[in-house]
This record gives C-alpha cells, sequence and structure tokens, in this order.
C-alpha cells in the first residue's frame, strides 16, 4: 500500500487535512500515541462504473496510507528514532500554510509560505546530513580495520551524498545509479523522498485550489525533480465531508471547485510517484490495483499474488472504453477488442486485466 506522511509546522492545518482524508473515503486506526494512522481509499470513477456494470459481492477500491505527524516536522527531525515512521514512508506531503486567521497564531509570527518551504526543506536536509556523517565516520573506521569493497563503495556514494546535502541540495535532485540507489535504500532518506507540497488556502483564495502549481509559483515555489503542488482549504473541505454526496458537488461548486481535495490530493500523489491504476472484474469481485508506470504484466500479475506471478502464461487486456463499451469481457472478446499479452506487455493506466495462470 502506498503510504504518505503528513509533515509540516504547527498550526498549518495538518491534522484537518488527515482528518478530512480519512472521514470522507477511509477509516482513521489508532497508531502509536505520537502519530495518526488513516487508511484513504482512491476515488475512482471507473472502478464504480466497473462495479455497476457486474454486480460484484465485493467492490475493493485502491487504498493510501496517510500517517499524520504531531506538532512541528522540524522538532521531529531533529528527534531521531522518533522521525522512523516518516521515513518509512514513500513520500511526504508538506502542509504549507497560506491562509490568515488572527484566531490561529503562527507558529513564526506571521504567516510566509516561501520562508515555511524553504526551512522545512532545509530541516529534513540537515537530518539526512547527520545521519550521513554518523555513517561515514563508521564506515571510516571499519575501512582502516580492513580493505573492504563493498564498504568502500558505500563510503563512495555516502561522500558524494553528503557533498550535495552540504550544498543545500536535497537528494530526491541526485543521479544516482541502480546501484547507489540501492546501497542508499537503508537509510530511508527525508531528502531523497518525492516530496508534494499542499497549499492550504483561505476560504477567499479557495477556487485557486483549481491551478494550484501556478499559486505555489507565485508563492516562491519552484518546480524541482520528484516535487510537485497541489492545494486545499481546509475550512471548505472540513464542511464538504459532513455533507450527503448529492449536495457535496453543489457545495464545492459555489466555491469554484471542480473537485474535493482528496481526489485532487490524490491524484497530484500518483502523477508524482508515477502510478497508475489497472482493474480485476467479475462477480465475487471488482478491484482497482495500484502500479508504477511501465510495469509488465508479469508484475502486475505480482501485485495481486506471487503465484499467479509464478504461473504466469498470458493477460487478457481490454481498455475500459472499450469494456464499457462492449458490456462486458466475453463481448469485447467478440468484437476483437480483447487482446492477448505475454510478460513483457507494458499495462497501461485504466485497463482492465485477466490472467490466464497454471496452478
Amino acid at each position: 500500500m502506498l503510504k504518505i506522511g503528513i509533515i509540516g509546522l504547527e498550526q498549518v492545518g495538518k491534522s484537518t487535512l488527515f482528518r478530512i482524508m480519512t472521514h470522507a473515503h477511509g477509516s482513521a486506526g489508532a497508531g502509536k500515541s505520537e502519530t495518526q494512522l488513516g487508511v484513504v481509499h482512491v476515488p475512482d470513477a471507473r472502478l464504480g462504473r466497473l462495479s455497476a456494470m457486474y454486480q460484484p459481492k465485493k467492490t475493493i477500491p485502491a487504498s493510501v496510507e496517510y500517517v499524520d505527524t504531531p506538532g512541528s516536522v522540524i522538532d521531529l527531525a531533529r528527534a531521531g528514532v522518533q522521525a522512523q515512521s516518516l521515513r518509512e514512508m514513500d513520500a511526504l506531503a508538506h502542509v504549507v500554510r497560506v491562509f490568515d486567521d488572527p484566531s490561529i497564531p503562527h507558529s513564526a509570527g506571521s504567516v510566509n509560505a516561501r520562508r515555511d518551504i524553504e526551512s522545512v526543506e532545509l530541516e529534513l536536509m540537515l537530518s539526512d546530513l547527520a545521519v550521513t556523517e554518523k555513517r561515514l565516520e563508521r564506515l571510516e573506521k571499519d575501512i582502516k580495520k580492513q580493505k573492504n569493497p563493498a564498504l568502500e563503495k558505500e563510503f563512495a556514494v555516502l561522500k558524494n551524498a553528503k557533498a550535495a546535502l552540504e550544498t543545500e541540495k536535497p537528494l530526491r535532485e541526485i543521479a544516482f545509479s541502480a546501484e547507489e540507489e540501492r546501497l542508499l535504500r537503508g537509510f530511508t532518506f527525508f531528502s531523497e523522498k518525492p516530496l508534494l507540497t499542499v497549499l492550504n488556502l483561505g476560504e477567499a483564495d479557495a477556487a485557486r485550489a483549481n491551478s494550484a502549481e501556478e499559486f505555489a509559483a507565485e508563492l516562491g515555489f519552484k518546480k524541482r525533480p520528484k516535487t510537485a503542488a497541489t492545494a486545499i482549504c481546509g475550512k471548505v473541505e472540513a464542511e464538504l465531508v459532513e455533507l450527503p454526496e448529492g449536495e457535496a458537488a453543489e457545495f464545492l461548486a459555489s466555491y469554484g471547485l471542480k473537485e474535493s481535495a482528496i481526489a485532487r490530493l490524490i491524484r497530484t500523489s500518483y502523477a508524482l510517484l508515477g502510478l497508475i491504476s489497472f482493474f480485476t472484474v467479475g462477480e465475487d469481485e471488482c478491484r482497482a490495483w495500484t502500479l508504477r508506470k511501465g510495469s509488465t504484466a508479469l508484475e502486475a500479475a505480482g501485485e495481486i499474488h506471487s503465484d499467479i506471478q509464478k504461473g504466469f502464461i498470458r493477460a487478457e487486456v481490454v481498455r475500459y472504453d472499450d469494456l464499457i463499451a462492449s458490456g462486458g469481457l466475453a463481448e469485447a472478446r467478440n468484437h476483437g477488442l480483447l487482446r492477448l499479452e505475454g510478460k513483457e506487455y507494458v499495462v497501461q493506466d485504466g485497463e482492465i486485466v485477466h490472467f490466464r495462470h497454471s496452478g
């Protein structure tokens, strides 16, 4: 399951965002006392349409796990072991306060999105630098005692990482080789993770959530590798999740919003992380699966079950639009719209896939 950590300074709306996400399309779970865990179902109209067509016993959407961190991420980054839950995340969602509300004082005394973005990024890099320096110190001692090619390789890649961090360059912007990435994986560096900036707007700016990247640029957000920006209006969205579905669209439209924060946040997260969805359908179950863009049919089979991957014979594939237009897999097959693909076939977003396998 995709895991995203919600971070930011104090009083920026992290917990509001967490409640919005889990209340509407998921469930908040009891976690460690210092964090909140919530599983959010990915809204996807395509799955709803497929479910209406097949009337299955179960409909299972894709899910994303969100972790809400307490207090300021700057304090957390300095806390070492307490930041472990964040280190396990696939990506970080940095909530940045744009709204001005005198009743909710800003921790820095004033609202300044650019300053907050830069200060949090710097703190994450400093945390990574401390980890890097500590490991390099240990490696240097071990290499002096005994020549070891594996340790020397690790030492070299960490030296490069240290040099980048000392010039305030996050590790997500460094082009590491596949082997170097493997060596770094165990460190779970903060600044190596894809970063989604989530602007928390005031009611007057709510409609600007539709063009978040443009608004972020005005605030000083620079588009950099493995980063993206989106926006929410926490106050509006908190009211939205309390409304029946029929009234929600009308309420959104009254603020000039085209979609909910949940849809916007997850869509942007998928694009940032290079993820797509494929579907499996039938009378028992209709289900959405998350897959990295560019993955093969064999890898998609492995997402479902290792036995299907091991016994893979062929994948029956049909485009979503073709399945809807034809009315089902059998009809799609009769119209020549169902294709047989092998292990190396690259699965596309929205395709319906049925795996033929042995065993």
